[in-house]
């Protein structure tokens, strides 16, 4: 995410974010124990609300922890961010932990208090570059804990595969486990075989992906697809590689492991994709969010 704003949300309040604080015994602190959301706002309107705040609550719902807020109180604080920010397109952060407790304790405490935090920073536009070449890719052994489908705070092993990636000329790490393909260390993965679009099947190590959602809609009448299991060596002889995530929308893969796909260049289907998604997204600007 691009740098914020200056005006964050904390449990209640709205402040400078250079005003935050929050308790060094916090349990997201000593122990990662929170889940978080980013939400992407376009033409004004954050995109897929619902079905961010759905996975909130299932995330939530995946480490105990009781959601201190409905749909319509998210909705509120996020829509404050949004106005406070002043932009038509952006990222919104929504965090929670279960909060500070007296000391350090393994065991989950009955009476802490969830720390609730969100901000707002501009959204990270592709630039013509990506959109013209497409992006790199590597493949790499997934080093994940086992319950990726919780959108935990977790992330240090995301973070080393996208930084191994970085370190090897990539924008993105492909992540194999047991020979099978799974996703990006930040995105959903979809790989264009025989004219038919094909993503791997949700699992507990697999995020189920709100974009990819919107993928897997927006194909629907135009491009056959299906959800499988995917073997990582397909890669390599597939048509198309697309990554979708809330922060990048979706964007080709044009090279994976210092190979060309297709043709080293966006292929047609994406070509159709990214303007069916931007249509998508014209079309529904003045629309409710929920």
């Amino acid at each position: 995410m691009a740098d914020p704003y200056p005006t964050c949300y904390l449990n209640g309040q709205y402040l400078p974010l250079a005003d935050a604080r929050i308790s060094p015994l916090d349990r997201g602190f000593l122990f990662a124990d929170g889940v978080y959301e980013v939400v992407p706002v376009h033409r004004g309107r954050p995109f897929r609300l619902r079905e961010h705040l759905h996975r909130l609550d299932d995330s939530l719902r995946g480490i105990r922890l009781p959601n201190p807020h409905g749909n319509a109180e998210w909705q509120a604080i996020l829509e404050r961010l949004q106005a406070l920010a002043g932009a038509s397109e952006m990222l919104l952060y929504l965090q929670v932990t279960r909060g500070a407790e007296s000391g350090r304790n393994h065991l989950v405490p009955k009476d802490a208090k969830p720390t609730v935090f969100a901000f707002a920073s501009p959204y990270p536009q592709p630039s013509a570059q990506v959109l013209e070449r497409g992006l790199a890719a590597v493949t790499l052994e997934d080093i994940r804990w086992d319950r990726c489908d919780i959108k935990s705070v977790a992330l240090l092993g995301n973070v080393l595969l996208r930084q191994a990636a970085a370190e090897r000329g990539a924008d993105e790490a492909l992540l194999v486990r047991d020979g099978l393909l799974l996703e990006g260390s930040s995105s959903s993965v979809f790989l264009c075989i025989g004219g038919k679009l094909v993503t791997p099947p949700n699992s507990h190590h697999i995020l189920p992906g709100t974009s990819r959602d919107a993928v897997l809609e927006l194909a629907e009448g135009w491009l056959p697809s299906e959800i499988c299991a995917l073997e990582a060596r397909e890669i390599l002889s597939c048509e198309e590689v697309w990554i979708a995530s809330a922060g990048r929308g979706v964007l080709p893969v044009t090279r994976v492991d210092d190979e060309p796909i297709g043709t080293g260049r966006p292929g047609p289907l994406w070509t159709e994709m990214y303007a069916r998604l931007q249509r998508h997204l014209d079309d529904i600007a003045a629309t409710p969010v929920l």
